[in-house]
């Protein structure tokens, strides 16, 4: 594990130092009401409600924004993992599929189990110097327990040169 991983933990599960986050770098986000409810090393929860902001015209969470807290859930793990890391990693999504079952009409919450998956995929990039892909499923699920929808995310990590 990187040494600064906890540290970008605690950051990210801080509710007003990731509000603020949030409203610098992912706007749509932070006024959709996506939230981190739990994070540590292997695993990430993230959920959004259905309000106003989030709704779409046939009374359940919009599409997109239902993409942004399962990608959050993704991402979330793998920016853990790259904090602070000599050497640098970049990092981007390459890939995304959904599948949806069931109209959102409340809150959502997405959880990922794949940090181990970007820990591994993230050493290997640096030490091939080369880009590696991580596939990761988050999947979301409405207050009694349904499955809403499924998402793979996959995402390119490449160390940056020195």
């Amino acid at each position: 594990m990187n040494e600064h991983t906890s540290s970008f933990i605690r950051l990210l599960t801080n509710p007003l130092k990731f509000r603020l986050f949030l409203l610098a770098k992912l706007p749509s986000a932070f006024f959709s009401g996506v939230r981190v409810r739990y994070m540590d090393e292997k695993r990430c929860e993230a959920s959004v409600p259905y309000k106003w902001f989030s709704q779409n015209p046939f009374r359940s969470t919009y599409f997109a924004c239902l993409a942004m807290a399962g990608e959050l859930t993704t991402g979330a793990l793998g920016m853990a993992h790259i904090y602070k890391r000599k050497p640098s990693v970049s990092m981007l999504v390459v890939k995304m599929e959904a599948a949806y079952f069931k109209k959102a009409t409340g809150r959502t919450t997405f959880t990922c189990e794949d940090g181990e998956q970007f820990r591994q995929a993230i050493e290997d990039a640096i030490a091939a110097n080369e880009s590696r892909t991580v596939e990761a499923k988050t999947t979301g699920r409405n207050k009694e327990g349904e499955v809403v929808c499924e998402m793979m995310v996959t995402w390119s990590f490449k160390a940056k040169s020195k």
